[in-house]
């Protein structure tokens, strides 16, 4: 079981807070901006997200991002797709961060503040999805790489805007607007980037006020058959990622 003033201020990536009624905001950053992600946060993301589903005291979350972009940049620092330690760690955690998501069993709300090109699964994890006009959604890094996107992207889009819609999304690796995705049903609101945070506090403060067991039963209730194909398909997903990361190696070494 975690406190919240064991873990406030243990990630680096990630700025905590939390009001009186037990609604904490999560804002992931690099530096204080948009988050750079790297090996090292998708290391850090798994604890992180343990410790806020551990915490009794966590009501609702709302989970944001800093600067302009929810998630738009990548690095390669602190990643080893190219040999079995390396990937077998980034298979462990891409499996485990998915349903250490799930494991926040309270209501959980993202607050996408501007682009979503990578991992975009953990947003569609959420019980609200609330955006700004200036949002737009892509699986960019996958491809760019040369790897197949089965982190998540893979199960989780096509079960929430349709097979057919899901599968040209990841293939072609679209671009979809806010409008767009409220229209298919990946986001709830596209709001004012100005009106974001206080539209998410003002419906998270809404659910802190239900009984604490009907708000967290009601989140597990939702995200089981979530939870089931997480379960079934992530971390095949990740292996047929993992083939093909050994491959584009094996192409780098023979180039």
């Amino acid at each position: 079981m975690s406190r919240f003033d064991s873990y406030r201020n243990r990630y680096a990536n990630a700025r905590l807070t939390r009001s009186d009624t037990g609604v904490l905001e999560v804002a992931l950053h690099t530096d204080g901006d948009k988050l750079v992600f790297n090996g090292h946060t998708h290391e850090q993301f798994v604890d992180l997200f343990h410790d806020i589903g551990s915490d009794p005291e966590n009501r609702v979350v709302i989970l944001t991002g800093s600067g302009d972009a929810f998630m738009d940049a990548i690095s390669p620092e602190g990643f080893d797709f190219f040999s079995p330690l390396g990937y077998d760690k980034i298979f462990r955690e891409g499996k485990k961060v998915l349903m250490n998501i799930l494991d926040i069993e309270v209501p959980l709300i993202a607050a996408l503040n501007g682009p979503v090109l990578l991992h975009s699964e953990y947003a569609l994890l959420a019980d609200i999805v609330l955006a700004t006009p200036e949002t737009v959604f892509q699986d960019k890094p996958h491809f760019d790489f040369g790897i197949v996107p089965g982190d998540g992207v893979n199960l989780l889009w096509p079960e929430v805007i349709g097979s057919v819609r899901g599968r040209y999304f990841v293939l072609t690796r679209q671009v979809l607007d806010a409008k767009t995705a409220k229209e298919w049903g990946a986001v709830n609101e596209v709001v004012p980037a100005a009106d974001l945070l206080p539209r998410a506090r003002e419906i998270a403060e809404s659910l802190a006020a239900l009984p604490p067991l009907t708000a967290r039963y009601t989140r597990i209730a939702l995200t089981q058959k979530l939870r089931r194909i997480v379960d079934e398909g992530a971390g095949y997903g990740l292996a047929l990622e993992g083939i093909s990361a050994a491959e584009v190696a094996r192409s780098m070494t023979q180039a």
